[in-house]
């Protein structure tokens, strides 16, 4: 990597001159400046990003934090933030978290060396710790799910989808078209995306007069392996349902695949509506009823929000939040016209 004092060496010149002439701040006669860039083009040279970090505290760089790589959810949201990013000439680096607290935490806590200008973070479970790190870190901060916190709640910003509404409507969707024996197939009941997706599920059964049956709540996680095997094992051990409530489209196509290997149809035997509208859903035989949880979009808003806290130093708390829509393909079977 050149430097400008090979520039320097090369020309004949002071590296003071070198670097006014790069630069293009104090005097630098025309002939030595024409001097210097002809060689800088010679030598291939460009200025160091570290020295420029060091020197403005800009690094013209965003870190997006997801917690899992392989799950479609987040393909639309890292194309529309890096994209997004491109209109402010700022660059996307991508953290994977691994689902995990414990690189939550380090990642973050590494974060307090300036690497980057602000943070865009994706988890399935904020909480307090979680929270207090993100303020720690000193950056313009933007979370992609909804969490209050009253003690720090003005250092971050939220960019979502209603998820409890998205729940509800992808619910109410199964009892509209006759079914009442709904699984709910979530995550880890005690972290915030399973919660508040269960909480949709009890007021859609609630509001029409469906009392919750419990053992109907079959606990996974996010992926499509764990899913299969928990639906299976639900089958297997007597449960019954007409329709399945999986909380993303992993995990419904996960159920599918069960379903297939106990010889069960889609949907005659077994209807499955799900949360995310990825690529995926219309990759399945039937095509995936799924309800658009509009992470392109909450991936734009994101960096709207934290290039606005980067751009123009606001420090107080926006929210946007975004109205799920459910797209009805052909996984949920009408009860209501046999």
């Amino acid at each position: 990597m050149s430097t400008i004092y090979d520039i320097a060496e090369k020309t004949g010149l002071s590296a003071s001159t070198v670097a006014r002439a790069l630069n293009g701040r104090g005097y630098c006669s025309e002939k030595a400046k024409k001097k210097v860039l002809a060689v800088a083009k010679e030598l291939d040279y460009f200025p160091h990003q570290a020295a420029k970090t060091l020197k403005n505290n800009i690094t013209n760089k965003i870190m997006l934090c997801i917690p899992d790589i392989m799950n479609p959810y987040y393909f639309a949201m890292i194309k529309e933030v890096t994209d997004t990013l491109e209109y402010y000439n700022y660059n996307i680096l991508l953290a994977y978290t691994m689902h995990s607290l414990k690189k939550e935490l380090e990642i973050l806590n590494s974060l307090k060396g300036h690497y980057v200008d602000g943070l865009i973070f994706g988890s399935f479970d904020y909480n307090p710790t979680l929270i207090k790190a993100i303020k720690d870190t000193g950056l313009p901060t933007v979370i992609t799910s909804f969490y209050k916190n009253s003690e720090y709640q003005d250092f971050y910003d939220c960019a979502y989808v209603n998820q409890s509404l998205a729940a509800l409507v992808a619910t109410r969707h199964c009892i509209e078209n006759g079914h009442t024996r709904i699984a709910f197939l979530g995550g880890d009941p005690k972290e915030q995306n399973t919660r508040e997706r269960f909480e949709g599920y009890c007021k859609a059964l609630e509001e029409s007069g469906i009392s919750l049956d419990n053992s109907l709540v079959i606990n996974a996680d996010f992926t499509r392996e764990i899913a299969m095997h928990k639906f299976q094992q639900y089958i297997a051990n007597g449960g019954k349902c007409t329709a399945v409530m999986a909380c993303n489209d992993l995990m419904a196509i996960g159920c599918m695949n069960a379903c297939n290997n106990l010889g069960l149809q889609v949907p005659e035997d077994v209807s499955i509506v799900s949360l995310d509208n990825t690529e995926y859903c219309i990759c399945t035989n039937p095509q995936l009823t799924s309800v658009d949880m509009m992470q392109g979009k909450v991936g734009v808003e994101a960096v709207r929000l934290v290039m606005d806290r980067i751009l123009n130093k606001r420090e107080y708390r926006k929210d946007v939040v975004f109205s799920p829509k459910i797209i009805k393909r052909e996984s949920v079977k009408n009860l209501v016209l046999r």
